[in-house]
């Protein structure tokens, strides 16, 4: 994260800081949410049966609290562990800070979002976009990102002044938005003993196919995601890009050779896999996840097990379209590609790839470990292992991961005029057969 941060134009060192805070972070903005989806019946029986509502909301922002200092402790200990503290008490308060911060979003999330695996998509990315974009990984002089919720934060607990924080300081607006944290937490929970929500209601190939499209489309966070993702993703890598030069190793009239390229013309284009890898394993994850139980009373009733998978393989199909036309959508507004086919193909077979791997994913994960997997694996793989920001080639280890042959292909469409990544091709085909394979020996074993 560090040699991200100063490829990025970001802080470097204060990466070291800041993870003690995005790691309690990210755990207080998880768990608050299930306790709270958890114990909403719970707490509305018992203030129907007689429990004050301060005392209840006094006991769930305890709670809350307690976690907060748990998780802290935690983030704290291994930051200690792996690169000792500086400054303990200013770091500790900022990992507080950062953990009462995600109280509340996890506590928001859990009023407004009642499905777990849509709920935990929604922090993650949250907390994506606070990590990636904020000061500590980007420039902490940028006032464009002042808005996300830790930005303050970080400045304070790495001491990197903003010179924006105007009267009131770092320090001062990083309280404000702990104290504003800890208010929305007492809000929500009186929310949840009052409100209730109404139950969400829930047959040849033609049929199958129908209801898993229908299905598929019922996923509102998915839908957001297809909007959203790209344009972070890709836009914003436009605007945050420093002006300075990258070298790569490329494949050009059958030769391996070094090209240079001025950042902001390239780092967007090179930033689209990852958010369609991410996006596309979610895909594949949810359609399989949400149409297994139906599948298999499907089966019971008669219905061929050929007949159910080429159905769901081809919503899974419509999905991989619908994620690189949306991808692409936004793309094409920030950079041109040398070969648009290519280049268009090679994010049609990543995409394709990581939906297979969302296959796999949810049903050995579960759903809300498959999400946080199937962000995590895409990420390691494509934004990290084969990112061409982050080295000059991809190293000798990364081949034999599943993006290697999409991504080499994306590249060559992208930056180079002539085709030269068959043996990639080959490669990525070879994995998407192997993927399609397993997954639908999964798919069998799952209606059975």
């Amino acid at each position: 994260m560090a040699e991200a941060a100063k490829l990025l134009g970001g802080t470097g060192p204060s990466v070291e800081t800041a993870a003690a805070g995005w790691a309690a972070g990210l755990l207080a903005g998880i768990a608050p949410y299930f306790q709270l989806r958890a114990a909403r019946a719970a707490d509305r029986r018992l203030v129907l049966a007689g429990l004050p509502s301060t005392r209840l909301v006094t006991a769930r922002v305890t709670t809350g609290l307690a976690l907060a200092v748990l998780v802290s402790a935690a983030a704290l200990v291994a930051l200690a562990a792996r690169t000792g503290i500086d400054e303990p008490w200013r770091v500790a308060a900022g990992t507080l800070m950062f953990a009462v911060i995600y109280l509340a979003i996890g506590a928001v999330t859990g009023v407004l979002v009642r499905n777990p695996v849509n709920g935990t998509v929604l922090i993650l990315f949250v907390w994506i976009i606070d990590v990636f974009f904020g000061p500590a990984l980007g420039s902490p002089d940028r006032i464009a990102t002042r808005w996300l919720p830790t930005h303050f934060v970080t400045l304070w607990m790495g001491d990197l002044p903003s010179r924006h924080g105007g009267r009131l300081g770092d320090l001062g607006w990083a309280l404000l938005w702990t104290i504003g944290a800890l208010l929305a937490s007492c809000l929500v929970v009186i929310a949840t003993t009052r409100v209730a929500r109404g139950r969400r209601p829930r047959g040849s190939f033609t049929t199958a196919l129908r209801m898993g499209l229908r299905d598929y489309r019922r996923n509102p966070v998915l839908w957001a995601l297809l909007i959203v993702v790209p344009v972070v993703f890709i836009w914003l890598s436009k605007v945050i890009t420093p002006d300075d030069t990258m070298t790569l190793s490329l494949v050009d009239d059958c030769r391996e050779t070094l090209f240079s390229f001025w950042l902001p013309d390239m780092h967007a284009g090179t930033t689209t896999p990852i958010a369609i890898a991410s996006l596309a394993a979610l895909a594949g994850l949810f359609i399989v996840l949400d149409a297994r139980s139906g599948d298999q009373r499907l089966t019971l009733a008669g219905f061929g097990t050929p007949t159910l998978l080429a159905a769901r393989l081809s919503v899974i199909g419509c999905a991989v379209l619908l994620v690189t036309a949306a991808s692409l959508a936004v793309t094409v507004t920030v950079f041109d590609a040398q070969q648009w086919w290519v280049y268009a193909g090679g994010s049609a077979l990543l995409a394709a790839t990581y939906a297979l791997i969302g296959v796999r994913i949810g049903p050995i994960f579960g759903r809300v470990s498959g999400v946080l997997i199937a962000f995590l694996v895409p990420f390691l793989d494509v934004g990290i292992a084969q990112s061409p920001m982050l080295r000059t080639e991809p190293p000798g280890w990364a081949r034999f991961l599943p993006g290697y042959g999409a991504d080499r292909v994306v590249l060559d469409g992208g930056l180079t005029a002539s085709f030269d990544e068959t043996s990639a091709l080959l490669l990525g085909l070879g994995w998407l057969f192997v993927l399609g394979v397993l997954a639908a020996r999964l798919f069998r074993r799952a209606t059975t």
